[in-house]
């Protein structure tokens, strides 16, 4: 607790000249500026796809995207159909040759959802969204620690895509909550919701939050309070609301039940304070401070080849479960076509103060026995900070491009002090640095390119077959 004040509090001025996100009791976060108000609802086909209508009847929508693409990568891997991001643009252990391929969700998650706002009396309202993430050149649900059990005992050079991820083939496995808002009052919500630094990072992320260009949205890593299976939380309850009169908004979120009901920690809290400030024609300054705490943390992997484990239970995967706890700066500043952005978070990892004494199922129903869960690597308590940087600029109404960069820094949490690449506890750090240009060409349609560039170093490069890639992707997308 220490280190983390000391760390939260020097990095507020780092960051304090970023700036501008939108704070709404159901928050919809966007990298590209607001859309104008959708017209009537969709009279045909030929509306459906050639304007703006949504699916809205009786204040209930439905609503999905549709992400598809290809790419190359200097040192890639084969696409796996269960990967929530399909393939690895960032650079992974596996890492491993130059690779043409098909690339879902370069911007975002190809979804369907179904979404309501019904009147229950005058000011206050019941409100709902349903979602479901899909690969759309399989249509297989996004899946990812089914990625990591299709790939046990392959070895690092065999293996397609794989990585952990909240989203584990579940009916609801973006969102599906249900609970009631008020102007006056805020927006309380019951259910599957994103974790409040996963609402942060897509508000705040100049790529926002996109598989193809983002570090922090590729990796759940920040999203996620230190592991990505802890990004959304399946019994939650959320809430939002603006004070006195837009003087300054407030976020909470507190998770009910443990493994059992489909969570990927014992227990998860967390809460959230921002301030826009409007400074007219010189622009609007956004700043959000978020605390998250995960007690009982699951991060899966998956079993080594020609290891004992796999020999003898091939379906299944191992674990490492951690107490993490995290605070994250976030900031933003628009001025006309031009939004600068920043970030900050810091994460402390530590042993379980509740250590498990049995197997039990993860998020996707795949056993994770006993003996294969990890819950004393951290000899010190790992301190990962990962900060990031960048801008948009809105060249016409239908164009934008942004460029961003992304760092992380681990210190050593070994027994001895490292700096090399000889262990994963050994000091070391990531860098990417990425471009993408975006052109909504239709009311419903836009096309996409970009480059990212990652690159790891010592400890964050132990067990790496190639510590670079480029990755150049282009793509569609349909909203509606």
């Amino acid at each position: 607790m220490k280190h983390f004040g000391k760390s939260l509090l020097a990095s507020t001025a780092a960051i304090t000249f970023f700036g501008a996100a939108q704070a709404a009791d159901l928050p919809v976060y966007d990298k590209a500026p607001p859309a104008p108000l959708a017209p009537a609802s969709c009279a045909s086909a030929e509306q459906f796809f050639v304007t703006a209508c949504p699916l809205s009847y009786y204040g209930i929508t439905v609503y999905g995207t549709v992400d598809i693409g290809g790419g190359y990568e200097t040192h890639g891997t084969p696409l796996n159909k269960n990967i929530a991001t399909g393939v690895e643009e960032l650079v992974q252990k596996n890492s491993n040759r130059p690779l043409w391929l098909l690339t879902p969700g370069g911007l975002s998650q190809s979804n369907i959802g179904i979404k309501g706002v019904e009147t229950i009396t005058s000011g206050l309202n019941f409100v709902f969204d349903l979602n479901f993430g899909f690969d759309p050149y399989t249509m297989t649900a996004a899946n990812g620690p089914k990625s990591l059990l299709d790939n046990n005992g392959v070895p690092l050079a065999s293996q397609s895509s794989n990585a952990d991820s909240s989203r584990a083939g579940q009916f609801y496995n973006s969102v599906g909550y249900a609970g009631i808002s008020s102007p006056t009052y805020g927006t309380l919500t019951v259910g599957r919701q994103n974790t409040l630094e996963l609402d942060g990072v897509n508000a705040y992320d100049p790529m926002g939050g996109s598989y193809a260009f983002s570090v922090i949205g590729w990796q759940g890593t920040a999203v996620g309070g230190g592991d990505t299976e802890d990004a959304r939380v399946s019994t939650a309850v959320k809430y939002r609301a603006d004070v006195g009169d837009h003087l300054f908004r407030v976020g909470a979120m507190a998770q009910i039940g443990g493994y059992n009901q489909n969570n990927a920690a014992q227990g998860e809290y967390a809460a959230q304070i921002g301030k826009d400030l409007d400074f007219g024609a010189s622009g609007k300054l956004s700043l959000d401070a978020i605390w998250n705490y995960d007690k009982g943390a699951v991060k899966a992997a998956s079993l080594a080849a020609g290891s004992a484990a796999f020999a003898a239970n091939p379906d299944t995967l191992g674990a490492t479960i951690s107490d993490d706890q995290s605070g994250m700066l976030l900031a933003k500043y628009t001025y006309k076509q031009l939004r600068v952005y920043g970030g900050y978070e810091f994460i402390s990892f530590a042993n379980p103060s509740t250590p498990l004494t049995q197997s039990f199922n993860n998020i996707a129903g795949i056993p994770v026995l006993f003996a294969n869960i990890s819950q004393t690597g951290f000899v010190h308590d790992e301190h990962l900070q990962i900060m990031w940087t960048g801008a948009r600029y809105a060249f016409t109404d239908a164009v934008d491009a942004g460029v961003a960069y992304y760092h992380y820094d681990q210190n050593s949490f070994g027994k001895t002090f490292c700096g090399d690449n000889s262990a994963s506890t050994c000091a070391g750090t990531l860098d990417a640095f990425s471009v993408d240009v975006d052109w909504k060409f239709a009311k419903k349609f836009d096309a996409y390119a970009g480059i990212m560039y990652s690159r790891v170093h010592d400890g964050l490069a132990n067990g790496y077959l190639f510590t670079n890639n480029f990755a150049p992707t282009a793509g569609l997308r349909f909203q509606f």
